[in-house]
């Protein structure tokens, strides 16, 4: 690799980095920072549960992403504009978050948050489309292992710092300094160069509905069913032991103290590694390959929890386990974000990616619904090979959608 391609390299992965944190940053907030908040004001816990009904705008996010695949900005082009102007607001947002007292205002917290978590949806729209813009086919696997990676690493100023520094700082203090961490976004958004790519839709129906017919006529009324099959199976297994893994460490007699800390500092490194290994690995020998090895890691890893299940507690069994689990996770998500990146088109990109990320959601929703009464009825380690039973079929479909090719990154790319 020549010093030049390599600096090229090493400027779109920083991107990728720093623009992943960008769109972890506010998630984190929602998800742990304003759950703590609330319960140290004393709010009551049935309205801190519920508080997470404000995460909707993250499932419906395809609604509105064709408007900002055909409407640009009047300044910095269609996807730095975007992604300046919903993180200016995140940063206002989060920072008004100070400005409320959660118990005389829960409704003007939910409504602020809401807000929070409609332009951190939209974020994520811009940010998802501008990557696949931005990175060529082979490094797709690599570029969205640093923004996964960077997305968890945000999680630590909302989850941990700004929990050490409630300790010591008012909470207008607090939620200041957390909305101070969008500066990130905002200067990588100002510094990044806006992406070449095939003019955007005429109209807004345009926008709406060309999405839909570039993806079926790209691919043809069978693929297009085979490829949407396998995006809903291809981590179905690994969805359903996902579900219940407290409950499985804690039905086998692990202690909390155990949980918290051998299968929490397994899953840290692993995850990271994981992600960045898959990364490289696709970029080195593609993404088809990949989807083949890393699906049959992830099979194995199931496999795993069923004789985890039948030795029992065991420290070492638990660290082991959980480090195959989180390394096949990280793995397999490198391959698979990549190949659903592939298979829009970058005419489309907001919408095409904010409707198929969303579809793959599904499984994960209905398998927690559904695992609980499987383990009642069959016990752990049946349960297990059950999961690794519902991977099957998704790796079935490999040979239609991913064959195993020479150079599979060049093989689906737009005209």
């Amino acid at each position: 690799m020549t010093s030049d391609r390599f600096r090229r390299l090493s400027a779109r992965m920083a991107i990728c980095a720093l623009t992943g944190f960008s769109s972890g940053m506010p998630f984190f907030v929602l998800q742990q920072l304003v759950p703590a908040w609330l319960t140290e004001a004393g709010v009551d816990l049935a309205i801190v549960g519920g508080m997470s009904l404000v995460a909707l705008p993250y499932t419906w996010k395809f609604v509105w992403s064709p408007v900002l695949d055909r409407y640009a900005p009047p300044a910095l082009g269609r996807r730095r504009g975007w992604a300046l102007a919903v993180q200016v607001g995140l940063l206002l947002a989060l920072a008004s978050l100070g400005a409320l007292d959660p118990t005389t205002g829960v409704m003007g917290v939910a409504a602020v948050a809401g807000l929070v978590a409609l332009f951190s949806a939209s974020q994520d729209v811009v940010l998802d489309a501008y990557r696949r813009e931005l990175l060529p086919d082979e490094e797709l696997g690599l570029g969205n292992a640093w923004f996964v990676n960077a997305y968890r690493l945000s999680s630590l100023v909302p989850g941990s710092l700004a929990l050490i520094l409630a300790d010591h700082l008012t909470w207008t203090a607090v939620h200041a300094t957390v909305a101070a961490f969008m500066l990130v976004g905002i200067v990588t958004t100002w510094a990044m160069p806006e992406p070449r790519v095939p003019t955007p839709p005429r109209t807004l129906r345009d926008a709406v509905v060309d999405p839909f017919r570039a993806f079926v006529g790209r691919n043809g009324p069978r693929r297009t069913a085979l490829v949407l099959a396998f995006m809903l199976l291809y981590k179905l297994g690994d969805s359903m032991a996902a579900a219940l893994l407290t409950p499985f460490w804690l039905d086998l007699g692990y202690t909390m103290t155990e949980i918290g800390t051998v299968a929490k500092g397994a899953a840290l490194w692993s995850a990271v590694v994981g992600a960045f290994v898959g990364g490289a690995v696709t970029m080195r020998v593609g993404i088809d390959r990949a989807l083949w090895l890393f699906g049959f890691f992830q099979l194995g890893t199931l496999l795993a929890f069923a004789a985890h299940a039948r030795v029992g507690a065991d420290p070492l069994w638990l660290f082991g386990v959980v480090s195959l689990d989180h390394l096949g996770a990280g793995l397999s998500t490198a391959a698979f974000v990549a190949f659903i990146a592939r298979e829009t088109d970058r005419r489309y990109t907001a919408t095409q990616l904010a409707l198929l990320t969303s579809l793959v959601g599904v499984p994960r929703t209905l398998a927690g619904a559904t695992t609980g009464l499987l383990v009642q009825a069959t016990g752990w380690s049946s349960f297990f090979l059950l999961c690794a039973a519902f991977a099957i079929p998704g790796l079935a479909l490999l040979p239609l959608v991913s064959p195993w090719r020479t150079n599979s990154a060049t093989v689906r790319t737009e005209s």
